[in-house]
Formats: structure tokens, C-alpha cells, sequence
């Protein structure tokens, strides 16, 4: 079958500035494309081509610039040109009215990665045709699906979860290859924190992820445990090392934290990975309703332990005693406990860090997630 994968217009694809979307499909698209004639459809990039085939997959890249009407009427053209058995819409339900029109005979699928069905971001009337157009509506948690079945209970039946993956070869415990010791070592080294127990926090800084209430968890940590130090991996937006003003709020409290605290900036997506290696447990303090942040899943791989919140869907990565759960993100003494509990037992570290690996192999390699989206293609004949 022709399937085209539609991304959102935010990023490109592959991930080269990041984003989570990206990623995903990234993650699945080479395995789909040894069963289906796959194109991915996102926006333009000056790193990349806006028409090229990378092994099985083509990809076109059409003008976005981050601007949902301008990449609407772009794909409003190119589906004039091209036809497609099967559209995978990505996280944009708003363009599946349109794209029925413009193709009667297709079968829509749609993935929600987080909320694009809250009333601010999409009219009820447009909300209702895109959920009567498509035949499934993939959710990367079960959170996501249960917020859209409780706005619109017409859309349940055809609500399916399909985690998110990880690259197993990329991410993986620091231990397990002689290059990854060496980065843990060379990063340790560069930032001074050999000899320290280093909590790990990897994401946007912006007031939802939560990084400020991390920092200033440190402040009653460090009375507990005086060798131990807190890296924040990130900038204010994909790809941006703009310092905005809640980055300089959590800089500011990092310059007054009685424990070292490292503030890396916006790292490339390709060196992400060199921090789950140098660091000893991962931290998620999201304060809002996360859809399922995908950095539990590169922790995991990375064999860390994790400490994540009670919002959204973050807790359904929970399993078999790989994390712990904070249920007051909005409190630092909340975080500084659960951190203690782990700080002080390397055991618990150790068991835990390596529960989360064998799960990541058990359940999601990204072969899994293109295994699982082309059985919901299969699924619509």
C-alpha cells in the first residue's frame, strides 16, 4: 500500500533539531517501509532536501516555518499531486477535514501525542469531522486516549495506545561499551563531577517541565548528602540556546543551590545520549499533564533509575519496581525525598536501573511500535 506519515510543522524529519513526534517516526518509518511504499510528509530544513529517498522511505519537505496555516496549504498542493491508500496524520486533527476532501478514497489514521483536542487549540465542529473521518486514533498513553474519550465519547472505539520506543543501540547502560565509559569519564571530568552521585534531568526548560522545583529540591538534599550534584540538559526550545527568562530564573537558583548544579544549554539530539551515561539517576519533574514524556524510555534504556511525577500519563511507565513516583510535583521536599531514598542505597539504584533496561528490551524497541502501527493499517481492510 502507499501510505503517507504527515508530521506536524514544528520540526523536521529525521530529528535533526529534536522533538518527540520526530522522533517517533523516525523510530518506525525504515521497518514500515520494507512492508509499505512509505512517504513522509513534514516541513523544510536548510540541513535537508525537500525531496529525497533514504533507503525505503521518500521524504518531502514542504514550507511550514513553524506556521500550521502556511503548512496546511502545502499539503493542501502536494495532495492535489500525489494519492495515498492510507494518511497517518500526526498530532494535527485540525488537518484531516481538509485532507478528506482532498482525498475521498483514503484511509485516515490519526496519532494524538499530547492535548490538540483541548477546546483552545481546535473548534468543536472541526474536533467532531476529524474523529467521524478517521478509522483509528493511535495515543502514546492511555491518558492521552481517556482525555480525548471524555471530550468527545464518540471517539472510544477507535481509540488504541501504542507506546512510544527507543533506539536500544544508541541508549544503553554506560557499562556495557568501552566508548560510553569513556564519555561518562570525559563529561565527569569536564564539569567536575567525578566522585559525585549525579541526578539527571533532560528536557526544554520551561516552567511545565519543571526543572526550577528540581533545583530547589537540592536545597534540603544536601543536608543528606554532601556528594552528589544535579545536571540540567536543555535549552528553551528544539535546537534554541536562547536564554529566556525562566532560563535565567532556574540559572539563578542553580548560582545560589548549595549543591554543584551544571546547566548544559541545548544539546543535539545525536549527543543526547552522552548524559544518560554520565549521570546516575534520571529525574522527570514535569507539572503538568504530560502525555508520556519519551525521556523515561531513553533512561530507561540507559539503565538509570527514575523518579517521575503523578501527572499525565509519566506513571504508566512504572512497571516492576524501575522508578519511583512523586505524587506533590509541586513541592522540591516531594522530590528530595524519593531522591534520598535512592541516594542512600546503591542497591536499590543498581536493581532498579536494570529492571528498567530489560524492560525497554522487553517492550519498546521500536520494532515493537512499527510492528503494532502497521498492524493498525493491516488492521483497516
Amino acid at each position: 500500500m502507499k501510505v503517507a506519515m504527515i508530521c506536524t510543522e514544528k520540526l523536521p524529519v529525521p530529528p535533526v533539531r529534536g522533538g518527540a513526534i520526530q522522533t517517533y517516526i523516525a523510530g518506525i518509518v525504515d521497518q514500515l517501509g520494507k512492508h509499505h511504499d512509505i512517504t513522509v510528509i513534514g516541513t523544510t530544513d536548510p540541513m535537508l532536501p525537500a525531496d529525497e529517498r533514504v533507503r525505503n522511505v521518500r521524504y518531502i519537505r514542504v514550507n511550514g516555518q513553524g506556521v500550521f496555516e502556511i503548512y496546511a496549504e502545502e499539503i493542501r498542493q502536494l495532495l492535489q499531486t500525489q494519492t495515498f491508500d492510507i494518511i497517518h496524520v500526526f498530532n494535527r486533527p485540525r488537518l484531516i477535514p481538509l485532507i478528506r476532501e482532498l482525498c475521498p478514497q483514503a484511509r485516515l489514521v490519526l496519532s494524538m501525542h499530547n492535548d490538540m483536542f483541548d477546546a483552545s487549540k481546535i473548534s468543536r465542529e472541526e474536533a467532531v469531522k476529524a474523529i467521524q473521518e478517521v478509522e483509528r486514533i493511535v495515543t502514546v498513553s492511555d491518558y492521552v486516549g481517556s482525555v480525548i474519550a471524555a471530550l468527545f465519547p464518540e471517539a472510544a472505539s477507535k481509540l488504541r495506545t501504542i507506546y512510544s520506543g527507543v533506539d536500544l543501540q544508541t541508549f544503553h547502560p554506560w557499562e556495557q561499551s568501552q566508548n560510553a565509559r569513556q564519555v561518562r569519564q570525559a563529561l565527569r571530568s569536564q564539569h567536575q563531577l567525578n566522585g559525585k552521585q549525579v541526578i539527571l534531568f533532560v528536557g526544554r526548560l520551561t516552567p511545565k517541565k519543571g526543572a526550577d522545583i528540581l533545583v530547589r529540591a537540592m536545597n534540603d538534599l544536601s543536608k543528606r548528602h554532601s556528594n552528589i550534584a544535579l545536571v540540567l540538559v536543555g535549552g528553551s526550545w528544539y535546537s534554541v540556546d536562547k536564554v529566556s527568562d525562566y532560563v535565567a530564573y532556574v540559572r539563578s537558583l542553580a548560582d545560589r543551590s548549595p549543591v554543584p548544579v551544571v546547566t548544559t544549554g541545548f544539546v543535539p539530539a545525536e549527543q543526547i545520549h552522552h548524559w544518560f551515561w554520565a549521570g546516575d539517576i534520571f529525574v522527570c519533574p514535569s507539572q503538568w499533564e504530560e502525555p508520556l514524556a519519551r525521556v523515561h524510555y531513553e533512561a530507561m534504556a540507559a539503565g538509570l533509575p527514575f523518579v517521575t511525577t503523578k501527572r499525565g500519563g509519566n506513571a504508566e511507565v512504572i512497571i516492576g519496581g524501575n522508578g519511583l513516583l512523586v505524587e506533590q510535583p509541586e513541592d522540591p521536599l516531594a522530590f528530595s525525598e524519593k531522591l534520598h531514598q535512592l541516594l542512600s542505597n546503591r542497591d536499590l539504584q543498581r536493581k532498579m536501573g536494570a529492571a528498567g533496561r530489560q524492560l525497554a528490551l522487553e517492550r519498546f524497541a521500536w520494532d515493537r511500535v512499527a510492528n503494532e502501527v502497521r498492524a493498525v493499517w493491516d488492521g483497516l481492510h
